[in-house]
């Protein structure tokens, strides 16, 4: 009776934990690595001269003096999807990673949303909003997507730590979070006409002349497409 009873009780832990296991992979179906943490095949540099290289099983990019905004690029374009990243910045370096971006302005310029990388400093900071880089419409740039009123300056970027962001871009709607707190909740039915898909990039800024070098890095890229 003994040995019965331990085989069925091994019978229904075996049950459970192949359950759990299930579950888990259902969970993360779906998902695509951007970074093989050891090269940067699929990706290409688009505009600029900062330096991007595999350090550590991270994608780090670094400022060049006299350099304007640089972008590796992945080479495939994505519409509607589901993005992590984790970042850590240098505190005077801004930064940012597109989404749904293009170069077709005539002038080659990357162009598109960008999810806004910044330190939080003493005060609190923009990292998370949204910003229409090098969007046009009507020869007029449009700057920041996220309206001035929505632009509440927080902390939930950790400064000089590893921060993980989340995004999701489906239809109009754009969500960001950082470090699981929600950041922006944006509906914008004029650039997501112009912009409905287009390609993931991970900006470096350009810099003042005397100042830098700073970088910037990534890791544990991923993406899921959503139907």
């Amino acid at each position: 009776m003994k040995r019965h009873s331990f085989l069925g009780l091994g019978v229904a832990v075996l049950a459970v934990v192949s359950l759990s296991v299930s579950l888990h992979a259902g969970a993360d179906s779906g998902w695509v690595s951007l970074f093989d943490g050891k090269t940067l095949n699929n990706w290409v540099q688009h505009n600029g001269t900062a330096t991007y290289m595999v350090k550590d099983g991270t994608i780090e990019g670094t400022t060049s003096e006299g350099s304007p905004n640089s972008f590796l690029c992945t080479k495939k374009n994505y519409g509607n999807f589901e993005l992590e990243f984790e970042v850590k910045v240098h505190n005077n370096l801004n930064s940012g990673v597109q989404i749904r971006s293009q170069q077709e302005n005539g002038d080659g310029r990357v162009n598109g949303p960008q999810v806004e990388i910044e330190a939080s400093g003493d005060n609190g900071a923009e990292a998370g909003y949204i910003y229409g880089e090098a969007i046009k419409y009507d020869g007029k740039g449009i700057g920041w997507m996220t309206p001035e009123d929505k632009r509440t300056p927080h902390k939930n970027l950790k400064d000089g730590e590893w921060n993980q962001f989340r995004v999701v871009a489906n239809g109009p709607r754009i969500q960001t979070w950082i470090n699981g707190e929600q950041v922006s909740d944006l509906v914008d039915e004029r650039v997501y006409k112009s912009h409905p898909t287009g390609f993931i990039g991970l900006q470096v800024h350009g810099i003042k002349k005397g100042t830098g070098p700073y970088s910037v890095a990534w890791k544990n890229i991923r993406i899921k497409e959503l139907k």
